[in-house]
C-alpha cells in the first residue's frame, strides 16, 4: 500500500485542507506531522465549513484515525477548545478518532506571552508570528528543557521539570521587565488540563508501525508551505519548524522508507501572510482582485493574504528540495477573470538573470521577477470536474506551469468543495 506525504510548495494556504480531506476516503490514518495552531484549514463539505488548526484534517471522515505526531508542538487547551467546537459541528472525536504522540512537547501560556512580547518590541525583525507560542515552544524543545505530553501521566514529578523550564524563562522574563511566573500557578495550569487530554495520547511511532504492517494507507498532513521552512524558507521570515517532506519521517516517529508519494499543493497563483520577501506580489488591483475572489484571509488569525502572480522558480525549488512527485493545482477559477496572466519564470538580480531564488535575505529582498505572459481564458473553471470541462486556454496555463516547475499536475481543484476536483494521477495507486 502507498503511503502519500501532503506538503504545501508555496508559503501555506495553498489549500491542503480540502486535498488532504478528499485524499482520506482512501487513507486509514491521517498524521499531522509538524507546526501547532498556527496553521489552518478550511474544508467545505456539503456546504459546512470546518475550520481546523491542530486538528487533521482527516478527523471530518468517519471511521478514520487521526493522528498528532511528536513533530508538533501543542497547545493543550487549544486542542480541548477546538475538539468541543469541531464535535459541537457533529464530529465524533475520542480517542477511537484521535491520537497523540505521547513525546510531543506542550506549548504553555508563557510561551504565547513571550512570543507575543517579541513580536510586539519595536526593535529588531519583525517575522510576522502569529503570537501563538509556536517558536517558543520549539525553542525549549531544542533546549531540552520542555514539558512533554508524557509528563502528564506523572503529576509527581512534575514540578522539578517545571522549576528547570521556569530557570530559563524567569531569566528571560526579567530581561523583558515582565513579572516572573510562579511555578505552582504553571504546576495547576498542567494538571488541570491533563485528564482533558490525556485518553488520546499513546505511543505513535509504534502505532503507525502496526499500521503500515497491516498494510494500512497512511496520509502525512503538512502544515503552512516550504517557503517557511526553517532550513529551505525565506529565513528568518519562517516558521520554527521544518516543513518539507521529508519531517514526515521525524515528526512522525516512521522511517523515510515508508514515504512512497509527495503531493506538492500549489495555488494558481501565489500569496503569503506576514513580512519577507514576495517578488511577484501585487499591490495593485489584480492583487486585490485575487484577495476578494479568493478569499484570502488567514484562517487562524484573520489577517489579509498578500497576493501575486503564479511563481514557477520558488515551486521549482520546492519539488526539489521535498521531492515532489506531483501537484495538485488548487484555485485555478479565481483566475477566471483576468485577460491576461503573468507567470514568473526567472528573477533578474543585479543585471543578471538567476533561476533560483538566492538564500541571502537582502538579495531575495532585491530580486524582482522575470514574467511570461499567458492569454486567459476569460470563461468560467470553477465546479469542473474533467479535462473536458475546461477552456482550452486554461489546459495551456496548467501545462506551461507543469513546464516550467519541472512536475507533473496530479490533481486539479476547481472550487472549495471536496468533489470539484479532477483527479489525473491517484498518488495512492
Amino acid at each position: 500500500m502507498a503511503n502519500v506525504v501532503v506538503v504545501g510548495s508555496q508559503w501555506g494556504d495553498e489549500g491542503k485542507g480540502k486535498i488532504v480531506d478528499w485524499l482520506s476516503s482512501q487513507a486509514d490514518v491521517v498524521v499531522r506531522f509538524q507546526g501547532g495552531h498556527n496553521a489552518g484549514h478550511t474544508l467545505v463539505i456539503d456546504g459546512v465549513t470546518y475550520k481546523l488548526s491542530l486538528l487533521p484534517s482527516g478527523i471530518v471522515r468517519p471511521g478514520k484515525l487521526s493522528v498528532i505526531g511528536n513533530g508538533v508542538v501543542i497547545d493543550p487547551h487549544a486542542l480541548v477548545a477546538e475538539i468541543e467546537r469541531v464535535s459541537a459541528q457533529g464530529v465524533a472525536i475520542g480517542p477511537e478518532t484521535l491520537r497523540i504522540a505521547e513525546n510531543a512537547c506542550l506549548i504553555l501560556s508563557l510561551h504565547r506571552e513571550l512570543d507575543q512580547q517579541r513580536e510586539s518590541a519595536n526593535a529588531g525583525t519583525k517575522i510576522g508570528t502569529t503570537g501563538r507560542g509556536i517558536g517558543p515552544a520549539y525553542e525549549d524543545k531544542v533546549g531540552r528543557r520542555a514539558i512533554r505530553m508524557t509528563d502528564l501521566t506523572d503529576l509527581g514529578s512534575l514540578m522539578p521539570k517545571i522549576e528547570r523550564l521556569l530557570a530559563h524563562h524567569n531569566a528571560l522574563r526579567r530581561g523583558l521587565r515582565l513579572p516572573e511566573i510562579e511555578a505552582q500557578a504553571l504546576y495547576d495550569e498542567l494538571s488541570g488540563v491533563a485528564p482533558k487530554v490525556l485518553p488520546y495520547v499513546t505511543t505513535v511511532f509504534d502505532l503507525l508501525d502496526d499500521a503500515r504492517r497491516a498494510g494500512k494507507r497512511i496520509l502525512f498532513e503538512g502544515a503552512q508551505g516550504t517557503l517557511l521552512d526553517i532550513d529551505h524558507g525565506t529565513y528568518p521570515f519562517v516558521t520554527s519548524s521544518n516543513t518539507v517532506a521529508g519531517q514526515a519521517a521525524i515528526g512522525s516517529g516512521m522511517g523515510p522508507s515508508a514515504i512512497n508519494y509527495v503531493l506538492g499543493i500549489t495555488k494558481a497563483y501565489t500569496t503569503r501572510v506576514g513580512g519577507g520577501p514576495f517578488p511577484t506580489e501585487l499591490e495593485d488591483e489584480n492583487g486585490q482582485i485575487m484577495g476578494d475572489r479568493g478569499r484570502e484571509f488567514g484562517t487562524v488569525t484573520g489577517r489579509r493574504r498578500r497576493c501575486g502572480w503564479f511563481d514557477a522558480v520558488l515551486v521549482r525549488q520546492a519539488v526539489k528540495t521535498n521531492g515532489i512527485d506531483g501537484i495538485a493545482l488548487t484555485k485555478l477559477d479565481i483566475l477566471d477573470v483576468f485577460k491576461e496572466i503573468k507567470v514568473c519564470v526567472a528573477y533578474e538580480l543585479d543585471g543578471k538573470r538567476i533561476d533560483i531564488l538566492p538564500a541571502n535575505q537582502e538579495a531575495q529582498a532585491r530580486a524582482t521577477p522575470v514574467y511570461e505572459t499567458i492569454e486567459g481564458w476569460d470563461s468560467t473553471t470553477m465546479g469542473a470536474r474533467s479535462w473536458g470541462e475546461l477552456p482550452a486556454q486554461a489546459i495551456k496555463y496548467v501545462r506551461r506551469i507543469e513546464e516550467l516547475i519541472g512536475c507533473p499536475v496530479a490533481l486539479l481543484s476547481t472550487s472549495p468543495e471536496r468533489d470539484d476536483t479532477i483527479l489525473v494521477r491517484n498518488p495512492f495507486e
